[in-house]
C-alpha cells in the first residue's frame, strides 16, 4: 500500500480539527484506530487470498451478467429463497454481524412481515454467491407499476415533456439506492439496512406510510458477498468493486450498474468505513467536470448536513465512545477525497441523474490488523457504534427524500434536460447554489462538450482494430450511452466517414457518461497537490478504437439510426490460409484458443498469426466465439515461426492476473511464499513479475531455482517489482528510474518495436517509471513523448524536481533484449486499458518462444 497522507482543513477549521485528533489520542475505551482522514492510494501489493482465487472464478466474472430484467410486475415481488449452507469461518460472526449464510433467510422473514418488502437476485458474485436487491414500496398493482416505469422513460428519454407533468409531480414515486458493503470488510451497511428494512416493514406511523406511499427505497444488501465472508476489501478476483465501474470487469460491478439503469435513482448511499469522525460526501476538489455539479453539490450538501446531525444527534463522544464528531470533506477540508473519477459508486450515479450521492465513512475501524489484534468484546462495541452511525445515516437520508421529494425529482429532469439539449453547464457559486457555504474558484469544473463522437467501424481496409471499436461500442451502450451506425457513407464537419461508422450524439440525456468514457480527459496536476485515486482512464484513448472528437456542425439529415448493439465483427474468408491480426486482447483469446486446440498457428514477420487452410472450422470458431476477423493471406504458413500454448507463472496484481486470463492465457499465480514452498518450474514457459515477488526474500534453493529457469526461459517485468527482478537476475543491462509514485494519467508515447506494433500512441501510467542506460543489445521498445507526455492525470515532479513528466520525456518505456521484456507503464491495469493488453501478449510469446529457439539451438 501507498503512504497515507493528510491533507490541510479549510482554513477556518483547522484548529477544531487539531483538537478533535488530538482528544482522540486519550480516549477511554481505546484509540479508534481509523484515518482521521482517507486518503489512501493503491498500491500494486498481491492480496494473496485474492490472487489465489481459482481460474473459474474468473470465469464467471467474464461471462456472467445480471440477470435479465423481468417483465413489469406488481409489488411486492415474492422470491422464496433457499438457504446457504452455514459457514462458521465467515467473518461477520466475531463482529457479532450477520453472516452471509443468514441473509436469505432474514430476506424471507422480512417479506413476510407484510406487503412492503420485495426481494429479487440480481445476479451472482465473482465466487457464485447471490446478489440480493430488496425494494421498500407501498403496495403496488401491476398497472401502477408500469405507470412508474412509465413516468421514470419519459424522465429520461423526453425530460422537457416530464418537467412539465403533472402525473410525475403527483404520482412518480422517488427512487433511492442504497449499497452496502462493496468493500467485503466494511461490514456494518448490511447490518443496518436490514434493520432499517424492518423498521420500515412494521411501522405504522403516518410518516412512513407518507414515505413509501412516494418512494421506493432499494436496497443492495452486500454488493460483495465474497469480501464479506472472506473479510477482504475485493472481491474473489481480487477487485476492489468500488474502483471497476468504468471497466465494469466484475459481475458484481455489473449488477450494480444495472441497479442504477434499472431504477434511476434520485439519492444514493455507499456505505463505507472506516474513517473517525463519519465522513459524508461531498467531498473536496477537484469535482467531476462532466456532470452537472450545481445540482449535484446542492442536494448532496444539504442532504449531508441531515446526516451529520443525525450521526451527532446519536450521543457518542471522542472521551466515552472514541467517536468524533462527523465530517463534510467539501466544508471542513481543503483537498484529498475528491470526486473525480467516474469509478466510484457515487461518482458513476450521477451520470444516471442521481443528484444526491454519498460516500458515507462510517466511524470506528474493525478490519484489518484491529479485527486480528483487539478483543472480541471491543471489535463487537465498535460495530454496533458502526451499525447505529450507518442506520442514523440512512433514516436521516429517507427523511430528506420525504421532505424534499419534488426537488429531488425537478433537478433530476434538470440533469437530462440540459443532456438532451446540449445545454451548457452551470458553474457552480455561491449565487448558483445558495446554501452552500466555502464555494471558491477552486470548485469549479465544468467542460465544453463536443457535438459529437464517431468510431470508425474498423477492419482490414482502413487498418483499425474492429473488435476494439466493437467491443467500445457494446460498453457504451451497456452504460445507456445511446449510439447510432452511419446506413451509408456520410460528411461530419468538413470530413467523410464510412458506412458503418458509429455515431455518438452528445445532445443526449447521459451525455456526462459518453464525454467521460470518450474524451482524453485533463491534466489536473496543477489543480491539487494530491489525489484519492486514479486521475486518467479514458476508453477513448485506452481501448485500442479510433475515437474521433467532432468538437461541432450539425447531423441534421445524417443517414443515422439507432443501434441496440455493435454489428458483429466474427469473419473466415472461403479459401486460402488465414492471418489474424494480434493488436486486440480478443485476437489474442482467439489465438490461445486455437493452441489449446493444438492448431498449427505460426507467427509472421509483421507479427500477425497465421493459421493453415486445413483449420477452417476451427478458426471459424473462435471468430464467432471471440468476435474478430480472419482474413486471408498469400504469407507462407510453412516459413513462419511456429506458435505454441503458454503456461505462465505470474506474481502479478488481480487486475493483471485477471487480463491475463482474459486473453486465454493459463496462468499460475505465484510469488515469493510460493517459490519458497517449493514450485515446479517444469509447468511455466515464462515468467511475468510485477508484484509480490523478492529474489532477496527466497531461500537459496529457491533462487538457484528460479535463476535456473530464467536462464533457460525467460522474463517479462513491469514496474518496480518486474525493474527489480531483472537488475538482480542479472538479465537486461538498462537502469530503472522511478517516477512519483502518487503519479497516474493517460500518456502519449511513441512506439519503435515488435512488442509495441500497430499499439495505440496512448498508453496509461501508475506510479510511473522508465528505462536510462541501455547496455549492448538492449532494444527500446516505446518511450514516452517528448515535451509533457501526460495527455490526462495527475504527475507532479517531487520536491527536488525530478520524478516528473518533463524527466521522463523521450525516455524508454518498454526495452526488450535476450529473452526478456520491461514495461514501464501499466498496460494491464485494473482490467481497463484493452489496447494495450496486446504488448503484454507479443511479450510472452516473443520471450517464450526466443528461449526456446535458444534452447534447441
Amino acid at each position: 500500500m501507498r503512504i497515507k497522507r493528510s491533507v490541510p482543513a479549510r482554513p477556518a477549521l483547522i484548529t477544531a480539527l487539531a483538537l478533535a485528533a488530538a482528544g482522540s489520542l486519550l480516549l477511554a475505551p481505546g484509540a479508534a484506530g481509523a484515518d482521521p482522514l482517507p486518503v489512501t492510494r493503491e498500491g500494486s501489493a498481491v492480496d494473496d487470498r485474492a490472487a489465489q482465487a481459482p481460474a473459474s472464478a474468473a470465469r464467471r466474472a467474464l461471462t456472467a451478467d445480471a440477470s435479465t430484467a423481468a417483465p413489469t410486475r406488481s409489488y411486492p415481488r415474492r422470491l422464496a429463497l433457499s438457504p446457504d449452507p452455514e459457514n462458521p469461518g465467515d467473518t461477520s460472526l466475531k463482529l457479532g454481524l450477520t453472516p452471509y449464510h443468514a441473509i436469505a433467510p432474514k430476506l424471507n422473514a422480512l417479506q413476510r412481515l407484510g406487503d412492503r418488502v420485495s426481494v429479487e437476485v440480481t445476479g451472482r458474485s465473482a465466487g457464485g454467491r447471490r446478489l440480493y436487491l430488496v425494494t421498500v414500496t407501498a403496495p403496488e398493482t401491476t398497472r401502477q407499476a408500469r405507470a412508474q416505469e412509465r413516468m421514470r422513460e419519459l424522465i429520461e428519454n423526453a425530460p422537457a415533456t416530464a418537467a412539465t407533468s403533472r402525473e410525475i409531480t403527483r404520482d412518480y414515486k422517488t427512487p433511492v439506492f442504497v449499497n452496502s458493503n462493496i468493500h467485503g470488510n466494511e461490514w456494518e451497511g448490511t447490518d443496518a439496512s436490514l434493520k432499517v428494512i424492518e423498521q420500515l416493514a412494521t411501522a405504522k406511523d403516518a410518516r412512513t406510510r407518507d414515505l413509501l406511499a412516494h418512494s421506493r427505497l432499494y436496497f443492495n444488501v452486500t454488493a460483495n458477498p465474497d469480501g464479506r465472508i472472506a473479510g477482504t476489501r475485493a472481491n474473489a478476483n481480487g477487485f476492489d468493486l468500488n474502483r471497476d465501474f468504468v471497466t465494469a470487469s466484475q459481475p458484481e460491478t455489473r449488477a450494480m450498474r444495472q441497479i442504477e439503469l434499472g431504477t434511476q435513482p434520485a439519492v444514493l448511499l455507499d456505505l463505507h468505513g472506516y474513517v473517525n469522525g463519519t465522513l459524508i460526501e461531498p467531498t473536496t476538489p477537484p469535482h467531476g467536470e462532466n456532470y452537472e455539479y450545481d445540482l449535484f453539490l446542492k442536494n448532496s450538501y444539504a442532504n449531508a448536513l441531515g446526516m451529520e446531525s443525525a450521526v451527532n444527534a446519536l450521543g457518542y463522544t471522542p472521551a466515552k465512545d472514541g467517536v468524533e464528531a462527523a465530517q463534510i470533506p467539501f466544508r471542513d477540508q481543503e483537498e484529498g477525497w475528491d470526486d473525480w473519477p467516474p469509478i466510484f459508486t457515487p461518482q458513476y450515479a450521477a451520470f444516471h441523474g442521481t443528484v444526491a450521492a454519498h460516500t458515507v465513512e462510517i466511524p470506528l475501524a474493525v478490519n484489518n490488523e484491529e479485527y486480528d489484534e483487539l478483543p472480541v468484546p471491543e471489535l463487537r462495541r465498535r460495530s454496533a457504534i458502526n451499525t447505529a452511525v450507518a442506520g442514523a445515516a440512512i433514516r436521516a437520508t429517507l427523511n430528506h427524500v420525504r421532505e424534499h421529494r419534488g426537488t429531488l425529482i425537478t433537478d433530476q429532469i434538470e440533469v437530462f434536460r440540459r443532456g438532451a439539449a446540449g445545454a451548457a453547464q452551470v458553474p457552480v457559486s455561491p449565487e448558483t447554489v445558495p446554501g452552500v457555504p466555502g464555494i471558491g474558484p477552486e470548485d469549479v469544473y465544468t467542460t465544453t462538450f463536443p457535438r459529437a463522437y464517431v468510431i470508425p467501424p474498423g477492419g482490414a481496409r482502413t487498418q483499425r482494430s474492429a473488435p476494439a471499436a466493437a467491443r467500445l461500442v457494446d460498453h457504451l451502450i451497456a452504460n445507456d450511452v445511446r449510439v447510432t451506425r452511419a446506413t451509408r457513407a456520410f460528411r461530419l464537419a468538413g470530413r467523410t466517414y464510412p458506412r458503418g461508422s458509429y455515431v455518438i450524439d452528445l445532445h443526449q440525456p447521459k451525455r456526462g457518461m459518453a464525454n467521460a468514457l470518450l474524451a482524453d480527459g485533463r491534466d489536473i496536476s496543477g489543480k491539487v497537490s494530491v489525489m484519492y485515486d486514479i486521475s486518467g482512464w479514458s476508453l477513448g484513448s485506452l481501448w485500442g478504437a479510433t475515437v474521433e472528437r467532432v468538437p461541432s456542425g450539425s447531423l441534421r439529415g445524417a443517414p443515422l439510426r439507432p443501434v441496440g448493439g455493435a454489428a458483429p465483427v466474427a469473419h473466415v474468408p472461403a479459401h486460402g490460409d488465414l492471418r489474424l491480426r494480434l493488436t486486440d486482447p480478443r485476437e489474442i483469446a482467439a489465438l490461445n484458443s486455437l493452441l489449446r486446440q493444438g492448431v498449427p498457428v505460426r507467427r509472421a514477420a509483421d507479427g500477425s498469426a497465421i493459421v493453415p487452410a486445413s483449420a477452417r472450422r476451427e478458426a471459424g470458431a473462435a471468430a464467432r466465439t471471440h468476435d474478430v476477423s480472419f482474413t486471408a493471406t498469400r504469407q507462407s504458413w510453412a516459413g513462419a515461426a511456429p506458435l505454441h500454448r503458454l503456461r505462465v507463472a505470474a506474481a502479478v496484481t488481480p487486475g493483471e492476473l485477471f487480463a491475463l486470463r482474459e486473453m486465454g492465457f493459463d496462468v499460475t499465480p505465484v510469488s515469493t511464499a510460493v517459490l519458497n514452498a517449493g514450485f515446479e518450474w517444469s509447468d511455466a514457459d515464462v515468467l511475468f513479475v510485477s508484484a509480490g515477488l523478492d529474489r532477496a526474500d527466497l531461500t537459496e534453493p529457491a533462487r538457484q531455482a528460479l535463476d535456473t529457469f530464467l536462464e533457460g526461459h525467460g522474463l517479462v517485468g513491469r514496474g518496480a517489482a518486474g525493474a527489480a527482478l531483472n537488475a538482480a537476475a542479472g538479465r537486461l543491462a538498462v537502469k530503472p528510474v522511478e517516477g512519483n509514485a502518487d503519479a497516474n494519467g493517460v500518456v502519449r508515447v511513441r512506439n519503435a518495436g515488435g512488442i509495441t506494433r500497430d499499439a495505440p500512441a496512448r498508453g496509461f501510467v501508475y506510479a510511473p517509471l522508465w528505462f536510462t542506460d541501455p547496455g549492448p543489445g538492449v532494444r527500446v521498445e516505446q518511450s514516452y513523448a517528448t515535451g509533457n507526455p501526460l495527455v490526462s492525470g495527475h504527475w507532479r515532479p517531487l520536491r527536488d524536481g525530478s520524478g516528473g513528466p518533463a524527466a521522463a520525456a523521450g525516455q524508454a518505456s518498454v526495452v526488450s533484449g535476450d529473452h526478456t521484456v520491461l514495461f514501464g507503464t501499466e498496460p494491464l491495469f485494473r482490467d481497463h486499458p484493452k489496447g494495450e493488453f496486446p504488448q503484454v501478449a507479443r511479450a510472452l510469446f516473443t520471450v517464450a518462444h526466443s528461449a526456446s529457439v535458444k534452447e534447441s539451438g
